[in-house]
């Protein structure tokens, strides 16, 4: 050993006496290779010994080779007490009640109780299976034909039974039906990969059904909102805190469109019942307008009358190579110039996500994602509204002012 052979350089060097007993060995080696914190862990094992789901002879076993490694001798009425704490109650439970007179008479008695529970744990109505199939075997070495096959078709019944039970238990982690493995799962998904390290998964069935869809997929389209100064809409939607969080979370979709060549802002909304666009870009843009078939009442929360809307327009929305007319309801509307509601949704079998806040859908055998405004976006655009609705404000009142004056010259 290398270690002994330095040891002893050491001891030469230094003039000491070399070892040569084997108390004074066993304590290098103790020194050596055991660590200072030993015993404590040792006596902490013998503290927290438990007998557990280990039978009587393991605990036994493991308690006395504990109190060995750690040196540990006292009297034997304190380990009795130290072995019947680790006990489990039922065996603990019953000992007591017996008469022992040592640690080892305690010992047998613990594992013939642990033997007589073993026992009462099994059915009482077991009966081997032999023993029927021996009686037959005595009187007839060869059964008659008629009970042959009846013997045949119960058995047949019996496994077809067990079969059924059996797939009837088995569970699908992919699809969480009941009669099928994964592997076996008819419902087999495929996975589509995209740019930027986003991926969709898709149902075999679904994907196989239309190579319309498939090539919808591959030639799917990002579109970004439109730039340019929108028209002027009174602006409620506002957040003028300084610090705005550029996060989707708390944010509605927000968007760009052109109208006729015009900026507009655009909201889906999945909470509203129908397509709306403002009064004010129906007057701006003079779009032609028609008589609405159902005419409805719709009510603000701030007014007591609900207001009648009988009026429709159809709007030519585009957003990038995306264009469409979409027929709205003329709604006094104070946040967007058009808000997409649930039937425009539905005609277009929308599919959001809530993470991006990206609306994505299927337009004349093209795939489209409207991507959306972020919250700073969305408050610069408020901002610009409402300095646009303060400049005709003042321009108004100027304009009042002056037919007061010319009435007053008159």
């Amino acid at each position: 050993m290398y270690w002994w052979t330095s040891l002893e350089k050491e001891r030469r060097i230094n003039h000491d006496p070399l070892n040569q007993y084997w108390n004074e060995l066993r304590s290098a080696l103790r020194r050596r290779y055991i660590p200072p914190y030993y015993d404590r862990e040792l006596m902490d094992k013998l503290q927290r010994l438990k007998q557990g789901s280990s039978s009587m002879e393991e605990y036994s076993q493991t308690m006395e080779l504990l109190m060995m490694r750690d040196g540990i001798r006292e009297e034997e009425r304190n380990t009795i007490s130290r072995f019947q704490s680790g006990l489990n109650l039922e065996i603990r439970d019953k000992v007591e009640l017996l008469p022992y007179r040592d640690l080892n008479e305690l010992v047998q008695l613990c594992s013939r109780v642990e033997h007589q529970l073993k026992r009462k744990s099994f059915p009482k109505d077991f009966t081997p299976s032999y023993s029927k199939s021996f009686k037959k075997e005595v009187h007839s070495s060869q059964p008659y034909p008629k009970e042959e096959k009846r013997l045949r078709k119960r058995s047949s019944s019996f496994k077809a039974l067990s079969k059924e039970s059996k797939s009837s238990e088995i569970k699908c982690f992919k699809c969480l039906g009941r009669g099928h493995i994964a592997s076996q799962c008819p419902t087999k998904k495929t996975m589509v990969l995209k740019a930027q390290d986003h991926y969709s998964i898709l149902d075999e069935s679904t994907s196989s059904s239309s190579s319309s869809e498939d090539e919808a997929i591959d030639s799917e389209e990002e579109i970004l909102p439109c730039e340019g100064n929108l028209l002027l809409v009174r602006r409620i939607l506002s957040n003028e805190s300084s610090e705005i969080d550029q996060s989707q979370k708390e944010n509605v979709f927000h968007t760009r469109c052109k109208v006729l060549e015009n900026t507009c802002s655009l909201i889906v909304d999945n909470g509203s019942s129908s397509n709306c666009c403002s009064t004010r870009l129906v007057d701006k843009l003079a779009l032609t307008t028609k008589p609405h078939p159902k005419p409805y009442k719709m009510q603000w929360t701030n007014e007591e009358r609900g207001i009648v809307i009988n009026q429709q327009a159809s709007i030519p929305i585009s957003i990038g190579k995306y264009k469409e007319e979409v027929l709205c309801d003329i709604v006094p509307l104070e946040a967007p110039h058009v808000l997409l509601g649930r039937p425009w949704q539905f005609d277009k079998k929308t599919i959001h996500d809530g993470l991006t806040n990206k609306i994505s859908f299927q337009h004349l055998g093209k795939k489209f994602v409207w991507c959306p405004l972020s919250p700073s976006q969305v408050n610069e655009d408020q901002l610009k509204l409402k300095a646009k609705k303060d400049e005709e404000e003042k321009r108004k009142n100027k304009n009042k002012k002056k037919k007061k004056r010319k009435k007053f010259s008159l």
